[in-house]
């Protein structure tokens, strides 16, 4: 395994949980540790981009980011990662690739949010994101109209799985994906940013 990337094994579930973390905030863990839980999955990655490519802004400096979501997180199972950074990624596409290629017999789940999924067919290859990679969706009670409405949800509407199956979404074929309603610390990144908690 490469020097600086986390370590599992073969027959392992690890959620892949991207995003700027700009800042990383206790949302951010609350949504992984539900994912642990709701899907069942031994690990939760958080992907730390380098920089958002549907952003024109860049976030603050990509060790800055890493050293707050460390502090953040105290969680066993739960891993703050600059995974894109070490295989040198800019798109989930390529990301995913990667990881496919260094974790062979892993079986890995993409985490997004509600309005992820309403924005992933802006995505670059999205449609392959969705082929080749189970997709569990985490959302607020009463974003399920946003979900529902989405072009990824309504192309792939007859691959989501049930709420009740949630747990086994690591092992189904792909495409497979799952929409569950998850209580949500209110907080974000952009209202910290906005309070002016956090500078780049």
């Amino acid at each position: 395994m490469r020097a600086g990337l986390p370590y599992v094994r073969p027959g392992m579930t690890v959620g892949l949980f991207g995003g700027s973390f700009d800042p990383p905030h206790e949302g951010h863990l609350h949504v992984s540790r539900e994912a642990l839980k709701r899907f069942g999955l031994d690990r939760v990655w958080w992907l730390v981009s380098p920089g958002n490519p549907l952003k024109t802004e860049g976030p603050a400096p990509l060790d800055k980011r890493m050293a707050v979501a460390r502090a953040l997180i105290q969680h066993p199972r739960i891993e703050a990662t600059d995974i894109e950074a070490h295989l040198g990624t800019r798109y989930t596409a390529e990301t995913l690739e990667g990881l496919f290629r260094l974790y062979p017999g892993v079986r890995f789940v993409w985490l997004m949010g509600a309005d992820n999924l309403a924005s992933l067919h802006r995505w670059q290859r999205w449609d392959w994101i969705m082929e080749n990679i189970p997709v569990g969706v985490l959302a607020r009670p009463g974003q399920r109209i946003s979900a529902r409405t989405a072009k990824a949800a309504q192309i792939y509407r007859r691959f989501k799985v049930p709420a009740a199956g949630a747990k086994g979404l690591a092992y189904r074929d792909t495409p497979a994906w799952c929409f569950l309603n998850v209580p949500m610390v209110d907080i974000s990144s952009t209202e910290i940013r906005a309070r002016g908690d956090w500078t780049r």
